[in-house]
């Protein structure tokens, strides 16, 4: 069975309903995507130059500390399924918060999402490797790439917690209006995935709903390597 296949039959048996719930009240949601097979054979791409267009070292940029690689095209094929059928089924969701903030509507697939993002001169992919060895860290960020942008994003955690590493949750802050701001630390097993806005989502107040923005992390490696994919649905100008 192709990759392709397999992802698209994985992530349709996903509780989507559940994920936009958990989405809505904390700002997060995870569930098991990988087999560590799977995690194993992604984690290895690193080696090859060939699979990246650009390689970013954090501290050079105080990002942080840590490396992390842009996939070129075309992405491997597993990555490519992962981001073409995920999309699929976060777009009602990222349709269902414009409608609630009065944002632009999004395609129902992936490459009609890519068309609108090459219009406005951003083609260049965006799913990426990460790695931390003991004592990195990624500060509090978000991925915008341009003016098109899609509101949510997925990790993958591809390293074994407490094995390969310790410390490296990954770690959401909420920058809520009129309060002091909101820490969401999410620990991942191997394999397991995070969905989260990579800008802003939608929450219900007195008045109606308004926009919470986020930011994202990921705390200080203890002791060994930690190795994520990331999955980015917006490309990159």
């Amino acid at each position: 069975m192709s990759a392709a296949t397999t992802m698209r039959r994985r992530l349709a048996a996903l509780d989507w309903a559940s994920v936009a719930a958990s989405l809505d009240a904390r700002g997060v949601a995870t569930f098991p995507l990988l087999a560590p097979g799977e995690c194993a054979g992604v984690a290895a791409l690193w080696d090859d130059a060939r699979r990246f267009r650009s390689t970013i070292d954090m501290g050079r940029h105080r990002f942080g500390a840590g490396v992390y690689r842009y996939f070129a095209a075309p992405l491997p094929p597993l990555v490519a399924a992962l981001r073409t059928h995920a999309y699929a089924h976060l777009a009602p969701l990222a349709n269902a918060w414009a409608t609630r903030l009065g944002g632009p509507s999004f395609p129902a697939d992936l490459d009609g999402f890519l068309a609108r993002c090459a219009a406005a001169g951003q083609t260049k992919p965006t799913p990426l490797l990460l790695r931390y060895e003991a004592g990195g860290y990624n500060c509090l960020h978000q991925d915008l790439y341009g003016d098109v942008a899609f509101p949510l994003q997925l990790v993958c955690l591809l390293s074994r917690p407490g094995g390969d590493f310790d410390g490296g949750e990954l770690v959401l802050v909420e920058q809520r209006p009129r309060a002091q701001s909101r820490p969401h630390v999410v620990p991942l097993a191997q394999g397991e995935a995070a969905v989260f806005p990579n800008r802003w989502r939608p929450v219900r107040g007195a008045r109606g709903d308004h926009r919470v923005v986020l930011r994202h992390g990921v705390a200080e490696i203890r002791r060994g390597e930690r190795v994520t994919l990331g999955v980015i649905f917006h490309d990159a100008a």
